[in-house]
């Protein structure tokens, strides 16, 4: 019985991360998913730590962020999409949408959400910084996440003090 006691404390106290990740232009989004769990993989999370979630597009990025962290459970969140600029101002309003439910999300949460929604005017802008050229915005995303945390934590500290 103290053993299973044990066993669930040390779960509670495991820390656990969301991935929530567009399905559209998934051949950008897989590799910006690659670089966030590479990031959380180097901070100590393991893979049964990471939940990965695939929604179908970017616009569905913060209810299903919103969801997973109201489940409880998650110490920080990362959002990846990749919206890429065409022919109508659709591309505008999305981005706007999506950037500002995130940060909504994070803030009705008190949760760190690491933004990792590419909005680039062409594919090979957005493959470039899904691990090209210009680095991978998805490990960007969980490492920012990953900072935020460990700043939150340390405000909790000196305000228990």
């Amino acid at each position: 019985m103290a053993k299973r006691a044990r066993s669930a404390a040390r779960r509670s106290r495991r820390r656990r991360a969301l991935v929530v990740v567009s399905r559209f232009n998934e051949g950008v989004t897989r590799r910006l998913l690659d670089g966030a769990t590479e990031k959380l993989h180097a901070a100590g999370y393991a893979d049964a730590d990471i939940a990965v979630v695939w929604v179908p597009g970017a616009f569905e990025l913060p209810l299903a962020a919103h969801v997973g962290l109201q489940a409880g459970g998650y110490a920080l969140a990362v959002a990846l999409g990749a919206v890429i600029r065409g022919e109508t101002p659709h591309f505008e309003y999305l981005s706007a949408e999506v950037t500002r439910g995130l940060g909504e999300v994070a803030l009705h949460h008190g949760i760190p959400v690491g933004y990792g929604l590419l909005t680039c005017d062409t594919l090979e802008q957005a493959v470039a910084r899904a691990g090209g050229d210009a680095g991978n915005k998805g490990a960007e995303a969980a490492a920012a996440a990953l900072e935020t945390l460990e700043a939150l934590e340390g405000l909790s500290r000196r305000a228990a003090r």
